[in-house]
């Protein structure tokens, strides 16, 4: 079956053109470009007003269809960010215990390896990398905050395994485990419908989502970090009739909000 339909004006902006970087950046689909003029349209239209629409029906449906991708049971769990790195700011913000002792492994992508070496410069963080194959056995003899795993190692492709016995560890009260799904998601079938309510779920659409930059998410459990310290005016939108002084969150994953 053919999708170059899909894809008229990537495949037409260079004809000799034969793009074959599944890993990296796909082609956009002409769906991309008729939603950058919808929302062109939406602000020149409804101007301040597009904010009721963009938090209403779009972030709905937006979350509705990860739900639907990811078998999570509630769509509310959902927020969104610009980048995954925000969430990973706010996650480790919300443990309150200095260092926080970190558990991942030595597959890592750049971004998350890079923060973690320099928060251990600083103190802030320390950390114990093992292979993929020794996370869970080392998981299981205790004595860290934060457990972090790719679903798919960026280096080699390999599947991080027993994810749900990974997510047996988890509690509110720590370890929070935390699966890196950006090379994992809409590349391989993800149902965490028996792990939604013990592992945070963070990915983005840059890559198999075909939905370029600047759109990634995070499924965060009920109960684990209520109140993150690195937060955002948007993290209490349910919030704004609070008196002067009151700090509100959002009682879902918009809890994890920025701006």
């Amino acid at each position: 079956m053919s999708y170059k339909h899909l894809f008229t004006r990537s495949l037409a902006a260079d004809a000799q053109r034969l793009h074959f970087a599944a890993h990296s950046h796909h082609l956009w689909p002409d769906a991309a470009f008729a939603g950058h003029e919808e929302a062109a349209a939406d602000a020149a239209m409804l101007a301040d007003r597009k904010w009721a629409k963009v938090m209403g029906p779009v972030w709905q449906e937006a979350q509705q269809h990860l739900a639907y991708e990811l078998a999570l049971p509630d769509r509310q769990s959902i927020c969104f960010a610009p980048n995954t790195h925000d969430f990973l700011l706010r996650i480790l913000s919300a443990i309150h215990r200095r260092p926080v002792r970190v558990l991942t492994t030595n597959g890592e992508f750049f971004s998350f390896r890079r923060q973690m070496m320099r928060w251990v410069e600083t103190g802030e963080v320390q950390m114990t990398s093992v292979a993929p194959c020794d996370l869970l056995e080392k998981g299981k003899a205790g004595g860290y905050d934060l457990i972090f795993a790719s679903q798919i190692l960026f280096g080699t492709g390999a599947v991080t395994p027993d994810l749900d016995r990974l997510a047996a560890l988890a509690s509110a009260d720590g370890p929070w485990v935390v699966i890196d799904g950006y090379h994992g998601f809409m590349a391989v079938t993800t149902d965490l419908s028996e792990l939604s309510d013990r592992i945070f779920y963070l990915a983005g659409g840059y890559k198999y989502a075909m939905s370029g930059e600047g759109v990634c998410f995070l499924h965060a459990p009920a109960g684990f970090a209520p109140r993150p310290p690195v937060t955002g005016w948007f993290a209490e939108f349910d919030d704004l009739s609070l008196p002067p002084g009151a700090i509100g969150y959002a009682p879902c994953g918009r809890r994890f909000f920025g701006q």
